[in-house]
């Protein structure tokens, strides 16, 4: 692999990740979807607390991860790369400037004026810098067995409901 070709997969690596507004992220157990900011030439994201996304198994300092991207408009896989995995401590130089990048990016926030003050105390805010790049991807769908959930399906549909929709169509 010549220099250039490094180069265009960092550029790649970067363009994307910023793009997308999810990544696929695998640490030792199993791939998540998880939101992110690109800040700094990384990938950064907070988890792992009351009211925040949970982050994968294995993301811990020093460690590897396997990151997906999807395209956004298309929903496809555009390239892969490992990721070295650092936690940033709180109130360091670092985790300020990463966390306001999440900050401006964290959607319906319900303490929005105390938000890095809880991520300080209860969240883990994780920099994935990526490492080797790959755009062989493969071809399956790479689709998994949901986990287990205790989640439940609705119960049916009353019957009248259908009469109900059907009303309202004909009468506008």
């Amino acid at each position: 692999m010549t220099a250039a070709d490094v180069l265009l997969d960092r550029a790649l690596v970067e363009e994307a990740t910023k793009k997308s507004g999810l990544i696929w992220v695998r640490g030792s157990g199993r791939a998540q979807a998880l939101w992110h900011v690109w800040h700094d030439g990384a990938a950064v994201l907070v988890g792992d607390g009351p009211g925040e996304q949970p982050l994968p198994a294995g993301l811990e300092p020093g460690g590897a991860a396997e990151v997906t991207v999807r395209s956004k408009d298309k929903g496809g896989r555009i390239v892969a790369w490992t990721a070295a995995v650092a936690v940033l401590a709180p109130h360091s130089e670092e985790w300020e400037a990463a966390v306001g990048e999440l900050r401006g990016k964290r959607l319906n926030a319900p303490d929005a004026d105390r938000l890095t003050e809880r991520w300080a105390r209860t969240c883990r805010v994780v920099r994935l810098t990526p490492g080797a790049a790959r755009t062989d991807l493969p071809r399956s769908s790479l689709a998994a067995v949901p986990p287990p959930t205790t989640a439940t399906t609705r119960h049916p549909v009353p019957a009248a409901l259908p009469r109900l929709l059907l009303k309202r169509r004909r009468t506008s």
